[in-house]
């Protein structure tokens, strides 16, 4: 059963991988690999074959006297994962929304105003730095949705553009890395009590520049880079302003950057400063008037109802999708390994992590490999499996170590990070494509800013 639930999880990734040569919707592999898992992870608990563990490390199992409890926990955990889960998509909805708002009012034309340059390394240059610093206040994934739609404004060949956009996955997550509402992983270290913002800061802006400024430098040197951008006459004419535009611009923006003020006032989870968030954008956009004759027969046209309709809802699936599946592996018990209290059952991301650590003793490779995995399996069950492992203090190295390999590592393969999938639904990217083109890019500057680390943490230290 151990083996069925595996080789779902490898046939269902494959699936994935090859979408366009199957011509396939990656968004069908990912639910069917999701209800598969739960499935047969379902029948095997059942029948006694399989045991559950939780978050909490409480393993349950169907036995003699425990049918209820063991029942309760796994439904408890299955309930669990769908909540972790829709914290995301609920956050990721509503940012969506926004932005959708935003660009229904023609807010985007106002930042383009202020990209003058035509030249496409400039341009490369300037969208980089924004998603850098971009992505540390709204985090990756909001920063790489703002920005792929502003690209949108900007270039309008496709075949142009997804250079720019593929460029921006790697900013946004080496931006997302030093900031504690950067990225999902370093928020639940700096939540978790692993890391400070200062600690995260100081320990680790240096190594995210290198990430992202070696991998920008060797791109504007390659020929896709090279020349002018193709401009649209016509569409470029008719793309005006409207009386709107700056006002849902700076307002939905603020709002978005809102979102980790609210967390830090309230303690809530993010998705609900989002919400909020959303709520405010969608009552403006009710009653701001876009143009001079505006009329009902006209409001349409820019309501958040529009907005909804334009959200691409496969990339959310997909989402959905991914972490359940992740999430029935995580659940699995798959092993036993050695703690301070004797031999405990484990998950099988956990098993893979103690297992790695145990047949490589350098720490720091078995970090380096951590982020790599990153790219493959998501990065938030393997950053938890990691706090479990591990004892070190606030700020220890192995934790702002953990935080920069898992928050840049998802570089390396458009679907190892938040940021590519949202790039991947909103363009079209095809797998193969970033993977020979953007991939090697990537693991360059995942591996500059590794080693500058290193050497960055025994200067301070």
């Amino acid at each position: 059963m151990l083996i069925s639930l595996v080789l779902c999880f490898i046939i269902g990734y494959l699936l994935i991988v090859f979408e366009h040569p199957l011509k396939l919707d990656k968004t069908v592999p990912a639910l069917l690999m999701a209800a598969v898992l739960w499935a047969l992870l379902s029948m095997g608990f059942h029948n006694g074959l399989l045991s559950v563990i939780d978050t909490h490390d409480q393993v349950f199992s169907m036995g003699p006297g425990s049918g209820h409890e063991a029942e309760e926990g796994f439904v408890n955990t299955l309930l669990h994962h769908l909540g972790k889960t829709a914290e995301i998509l609920i956050f990721l909805i509503g940012a969506m929304t926004i932005v959708e708002i935003i660009d229904l009012h023609r807010g985007f034309e106002v930042l383009k105003s202020y990209v003058h340059t035509r030249k496409k390394t400039t341009l490369l240059w300037i969208i980089g730095i924004l998603g850098f610093f971009l992505s540390a206040i709204i985090d990756n994934l909001t920063a790489t949705i703002v920005l792929v739609s502003l690209l949108r404004k900007l270039v309008k060949d496709r075949d142009e553009r997804i250079w720019f956009v593929s460029l921006i996955i790697i900013a946004a997550n080496a931006g997302g890395a030093w900031s504690p509402i950067g990225d999902v992983t370093t928020t639940m270290l700096w939540i978790g009590n692993k890391v400070s913002s200062f600690g995260l800061i100081k320990m680790l802006f240096l190594p995210s520049v290198v990430c992202f400024a070696l991998p920008f430098f060797i791109a504007s040197l390659m020929k896709p880079f090279k020349g002018h951008i193709t401009i649209d006459a016509e569409e470029d004419l008719e793309a005006e302003r409207l009386l709107s535009s700056k006002t849902m611009l700076y307002l939905g923006l603020g709002a978005i950057v809102f979102v980790p003020i609210f967390k830090t006032i309230t303690h809530l989870p993010p998705y609900i400063g989002m919400m909020l968030s959303l709520g405010v954008v969608w009552l403006v956009s009710e009653y701001i008037h876009p143009e001079e004759d505006f009329n009902e027969e006209r409001k349409h046209l820019y309501s958040a109802h529009k907005a909804l309709s334009r959200i691409e809802f496969t990339s959310i699936l997909f989402f959905l999708g991914i972490l359940m599946a992740v999430a029935a592996l995580e659940s699995m018990v798959f092993g036993t390994v050695m703690s301070d209290s004797g031999e405990i059952q484990v998950g099988t991301l956990r098993y893979l992590a103690e297992s790695l650590d145990k047949t490589i003793p350098n720490q720091d490779i078995v970090i380096m490999l951590l982020g790599v995995c990153s790219a493959i399996i998501d990065n938030v069950p393997l950053v938890a499996a990691s706090m479990g492992m591990y004892d070190q203090g606030l700020d220890a190295k192995i934790w702002q170590f953990i935080a920069y390999a898992a928050g840049t590592g998802g570089s390396m393969l458009i679907i190892g990070s938040a940021a590519g999938v949202a790039a991947m639904g909103m363009e079209r990217i095809d797998f193969i494509w970033y993977l020979k083109k953007i991939a090697w890019l990537a693991a360059l500057g995942f591996i500059a800013g590794g080693l500058t680390f290193l050497v960055w943490y025994n200067v301070l230290h």
